[in-house]
């Protein structure tokens, strides 16, 4: 029989979640977390070398360094919290239209190369990404990591039950996973005060480690920016659908699709009237982009040349 989640409350998870779901002996409680300001703001893995898609940051990193990073910053001292955003092709083209997402991926720490699009874009500017990070894949390496150290994640979005599900999945496939809660809020809670600020209520309830957004984009980044600055925990990543495919609910795209960037494909073959629009017309828009980026860092670098002093 697989391990039921271990959750932090002592007496029932902060979203509700029945007791028969909660480990034998409750976890102690946390302490408050630091006021925000307090301890280094760690800077991301080569985010001085970050790649930009007109409005989108892409930070060039792989699973093994971005990994890394937040490890230490759940590790040190809790300060203002971390975001974490994917940006895909999609993402890219929806940054030009939609200022508030753009202002989400500025505000970002670290920008995850979530789509083979953007790792072959960056080696035509010249600034290669070495991999592409998916956000669930990076949920999942951060679920290992969690059980390893005993930190606290915090499931919050997706599909009905499909917070609550992947939890349980993840928890049997990471023994010793804390789960600090598992929230599906109901569609359009956001407009709803008294909703909004009893999801953000368990939140602060329950004081994560790392907290796991799937609202979907940009919905997830921009109530991200909009209120997980202001919570005491350590970091919030966006993961898109990773909870409704983790609990079956979804189906994921083969493997194989992965490597060679055809997963957007399988996709529209399995929702053409859906995403014929978001694919078709965003992989043009994505191009167009990509070619207004280099045309522009031709410039640069030709005006770097002419202002390049001469030797005698």
């Amino acid at each position: 029989m697989a391990p039921a989640p271990r959750y932090i409350n002592e007496k029932r998870p902060a979203s509700g979640l029945p007791p028969s779901l909660l480990g034998s002996k409750p976890l102690p409680a946390r302490r408050a977390p630091p006021k925000p300001g307090l301890g280094a703001h760690l800077v991301a893995p080569a985010q001085t070398a970050r790649v930009s898609f007109g409005k989108a940051p892409v930070d060039r990193v792989t699973m093994k360094s971005a990994t890394e990073w937040l490890a230490r910053v759940l590790d040190g001292p809790r300060g203002m919290p971390h975001l974490i955003m994917g940006p895909n092709a999609f993402l890219v083209t929806l940054a030009e239209s939609d200022p508030r997402f753009a202002e989400a991926l500025a505000h970002a720490s670290l920008c995850l190369p979530d789509g083979m699009s953007v790792v072959w874009g960056s080696r035509l500017l010249g600034k290669p990404i070495p991999e592409r990070v998916p956000g669930g894949e990076f949920m999942e390496a951060m679920c290992a990591l969690a059980a390893r150290k005993s930190k606290s994640i915090y499931f919050l979005g997706g599909l009905p039950g499909a917070a609550r599900r992947a939890a349980e999945v993840l928890a049997a496939r990471y023994p010793g996973l804390v789960v600090a809660g598992a929230d599906c809020p109901e569609k359009g809670f956001e407009r709803d005060p008294e909703a909004s600020k009893a999801v953000l209520d368990r939140i602060r309830m329950a004081r994560p480690d790392l907290l796991c957004v799937a609202f979907g984009a940009p919905k997830q980044e921009i109530w991200m920016l909009d209120h997980c600055l202001g919570l005491p925990i350590g970091a919030a990543l966006s993961v898109g659908a990773a909870f409704d495919t983790t609990a079956g609910l979804r189906k994921r795209a083969p493997q194989w699709t992965h490597a060679i960037g055809a997963e957007w494909l399988y996709r529209l073959a399995l929702e053409p009237r859906r995403l014929w629009r978001r694919y078709l017309l965003g992989n043009a828009q994505f191009g167009a982009i990509l070619l207004k980026e280099w045309v522009k860092q031709r410039k640069v670098r030709a005006t770097e040349r002419l202002l390049r002093p001469r030797s005698l």
